[in-house]
């Protein structure tokens, strides 16, 4: 269920910040482990998601909601999806196949569907579901890079390392969005964004206590290479931390499906970037991608009318 129309505009913003964020941060991954990348947008996003609140708490005073016991569990267990996911999604581009791995984590939109179904009953119009499996199908298409792969290709990567862990990952980013979107919804309150921003603030402080714990007793030497990596590294948490702000707007007002189907306009901004920034040339393929993606996104917005 819809309950503002602030989803849409958070949704669309959301892509292009995580656009930004991910073409930084390969800056910074390629010169740490796994799980140092993996921390590098929670430790150095985590000053900014509390700029946020304070921010918007200051421009916006009034009481705070009181929230229900079960709110921190949500955030606790959307926080660590989170961080299986994203480790999930680079081990997959570790087995050298970018394009397997990027098209199955994108079943994401789908699995947050079902999960959504399952675990929270909220139902889809007919529409949207076209939409989201024609913006799959988009962002499959666009992750081919211009080579040539049909269906029977992409059924047989099913059982290569990388599209294992694609699909892995998209599963426990759907399952993210779905902790997120309870979260905010045992904050309470009649401020989605305050619910989202509150939710933002206490979840990436667990996933740096989490993660950063780890680094620490297992790998204090990469922390020492994150944090002398700080001036670009503050740049993704900068972005990481307007990303989620908004994302999570997005899951505190609108179906998780939703949020994530209109999200995938994120390889919009990627692809456009690439060819009107950098000059890089669009195959007929990744037109054709272009083309399902915002396809699917009208379809899945037509199913909210």
């Amino acid at each position: 269920m819809i309950t503002s129309p602030i989803w849409l505009p958070a949704t669309l913003l959301a892509g292009a910040t995580q656009a930004w964020r991910t073409a930084i941060q390969r800056r910074v991954s390629h010169s740490l482990s796994l799980n140092a990348a993996g921390l590098v947008r929670y430790l150095y996003g985590l000053p900014f998601a509390l700029i946020l609140l304070v921010g918007y708490r200051l421009a916006f005073p009034g009481p705070l909601p009181s929230a229900d016991p079960l709110f921190l569990l949500f955030c606790l267990g959307g926080g660590l999806a989170q961080i299986i996911a994203t480790n999930l999604l680079i081990l997959a581009f570790a087995h050298r196949n970018f394009v397997v791995g990027t098209a199955y984590s994108k079943t994401e939109a789908v699995q947050g569907a079902i999960l959504s179904f399952l675990l929270m009953g909220e139902r889809l119009h007919p529409l949207a579901w076209a939409g989201i499996g024609c913006g799959v199908m988009g962002v499959m298409l666009l992750s081919t890079g211009g080579k040539r792969m049909g269906p029977a290709d992409f059924i047989k990567a099913l059982g290569q390392p990388a599209a294992l862990t694609g699909i892995a990952s998209g599963f426990f980013f759907a399952l993210t969005a779905v902790a997120i979107r309870r979260a905010t919804q045992e904050v309470g309150g009649s401020d989605p964004i305050l619910a989202a921003l509150i939710v933002l603030a206490v979840t990436v402080t667990l996933q740096t206590l989490m993660q950063g714990g780890y680094l620490l007793a297992r790998e204090p030497a990469e922390m020492r290479k994150l944090l002398s990596s700080w001036r670009v590294s503050g740049q993704v948490g900068l972005l990481s931390a307007l990303g989620s702000a908004c994302w999570f707007t997005g899951f505190a007002t609108a179906p998780v499906a939703m949020v994530r189907i209109v999200g995938q306009i994120e390889v919009a901004f990627t692809l456009g970037f690439g060819h009107f920034y950098l000059g890089e040339r669009m195959s007929r393929s990744e037109v054709m991608g272009l083309v399902l993606v915002v396809g699917g996104v009208m379809l899945a917005l037509a199913g909210t009318l």
